[in-house]
């Protein structure tokens, strides 16, 4: 586990601890809350609305017990939200053993001393020791105390778990807050009314009243998962159209995902926003969809291309863009599809932009495609071999100018691991023993457009950047059950 991570558990659950303690010392439970009895039914309350949290695409769970949480508070006061929220979020994979005692600790209390937090704010703002019980005047300053306290119960769990996505995958403070924020804000802050609500009811009607609000309840939590059905659907759309591209030629298959997954490992390394992230995902699986407008002829060629056919198949990046801008959601991928063959020296194509004029999601998206290629098999040669550790550091000390400092010095930590043994390397890499047709003559033919490459030369089907750093895409070490 990083020192960070490790830090921050003992620091949560320090603050957790110290503001729990300070608000049963100083904020015993109110009477309206109705004694044990009913601590136990909030308690049972939120232990039922935790039971089926949502998993979104960073790892973090998503659970409607914000609700329970905070009408407990608006009757018992920041002491009782804070109990509630420390026993009644435990879930059954904690009772069996399949998260970690530091994970169970931290998720716990991130959410205890947020609930402890935001029932202060809560008795600040309707005044000390008021109640669901006072006159009925009251009952819309309360509405909006509970909608306070719940933007405060929010903000500090957010900045917890966002915490912990930053330590874990690389990303920003406020870059993952902002995407944590954007994923769940509105739905989590909506439920501070309902919460109220549902504590009036409590009151005023009685105990069982408060078990109708399970089915709104339910209803939020359907919406969470649905909308990650969603997202889990229009990837494996984007993932299958890219299949059905790369299944055309044989030496092809899968190097769309291949590409994507370095491509990532880059990404991470460099610590891009989590927005540009999920781009570079999406465009690198579908950098080559412009492909399904060029000729089988041109395609499936295994000879040197013509200068028409060259222009041809420099097309593809253009066509892919345009089927990508059909789709309103891939908006931020379709630059990086359309400019993911653009040279740094500006002899690329379509649009020949050089330097930072390059969208910084298609310059990686661009390295990621040209070691590919170079670690892949092709008819007439066997893939190579990754960079070796010493290559790599080299390559980062010759960096220059600032920009190519960060590019180049990034680049070269993702490539500087141990290369990969034999059995490592892909199962279609032809045996030395292979036949192979004789090497041809490199070099443009005559007449040929900047930025001309010998067609076999782009990017082909390897995992080998993936193994050199260090595990496959997605396996990096995650702190299990933080929500």
């Amino acid at each position: 586990m990083p020192s960070a991570l490790r830090l921050l558990i003992v620091f949560v659950t320090a603050a957790a601890a110290v503001a729990l303690v300070a608000a049963v010392l100083l904020f015993p439970a109110r009477e309206a809350i109705g004694g044990p009895r009913g601590l136990a039914f909030w308690v049972g309350l939120t232990l039922l609305a935790s039971a089926l949290p949502v998993k979104f695409p960073r790892g973090n769970l998503i659970s409607v017990s914000t609700a329970p949480i905070l009408a407990s508070m608006v009757l018992g006061g920041p002491a009782v939200a804070g109990l509630v929220a420390l026993v009644g979020t435990t879930e059954w994979r904690e009772l069996r053993g399949r998260i970690p005692w530091y994970g169970t600790l931290y998720n716990h209390a991130a959410l205890a001393g947020p609930a402890v937090v935001g029932g202060v704010v809560y008795e600040a703002f309707i005044g000390w020791g008021a109640t669901v019980a006072t006159p009925a005047w009251t009952d819309p300053i309360q509405a909006i105390g509970t909608t306070l306290a719940g933007l405060a119960f929010f903000a500090l769990n957010s900045v917890a778990v966002a915490a912990t996505i930053a330590l874990r995958q690389g990303f920003s403070l406020r870059a993952a807050i902002q995407e944590y924020a954007s994923q769940a804000g509105a739905k989590l802050v909506a439920l501070a009314p309902l919460s109220w609500l549902m504590a009036f009811v409590y009151l005023r009607v009685g105990w069982w009243a408060s078990l109708l609000f399970a089915l709104p309840l339910y209803t939020t939590r359907e919406a969470y998962h649905r909308f990650v059905e969603m997202r889990e659907m229009f990837t494996s759309t984007v993932r299958a159209l890219a299949s059905a591209v790369d299944a055309r030629d044989k030496w092809t298959a899968g190097h769309s995902s291949r590409v994507q997954e370095i491509a990532v490992v880059i990404a991470k390394e460099m610590r891009v926003s989590p927005a540009l992230l999920e781009a570079i995902e999406w465009g690198g699986l579908l950098h080559d969809v412009g492909k399904i407008g060029v000729r089988d002829a041109v395609l499936l060629k295994q000879d040197r291309l013509t200068r028409d056919e060259r222009i041809e198949m420099n097309r593809h990046p253009e066509i892919g863009a345009k089927i990508a801008g059909e789709v309103k959601q891939l908006g931020p991928e379709v630059p990086i599809i359309r400019h993911h063959h653009e040279w740094f020296n500006g002899s690329g194509y379509p649009d020949r932009l050089e330097g930072e004029n390059i969208p910084l999601g298609a310059r990686i998206l661009h390295v990621a495609d040209a070691f590919e290629a170079m670690t892949s098999p092709r008819p007439y040669r066997p893939g190579r071999s990754p960079p070796s550790r010493r290559f790599a550091r080299s390559a980062s000390s010759r960096a220059s100018s600032s920009t190519r400092t960060s590019w180049s010095t990034s680049y070269a930590r993702t490539t500087s691991g141990e290369s990969p043994t034999p059995a490592d390397r892909p199962s279609r890499c032809p045996s030395p023993s292979s036949p192979r047709p004789p090497p041809r003559r490199s070099g443009p033919p005559a007449g040929t457009m900047p930025g001309w490459m010998p067609r076999r030369v782009r990017p082909a089907p390897s995992r080998a950047l993936v193994h050199v750093a260090g595990s496959p895409a997605g396996s990096r070490p995650t702190l299990p059950g933080t929500r």
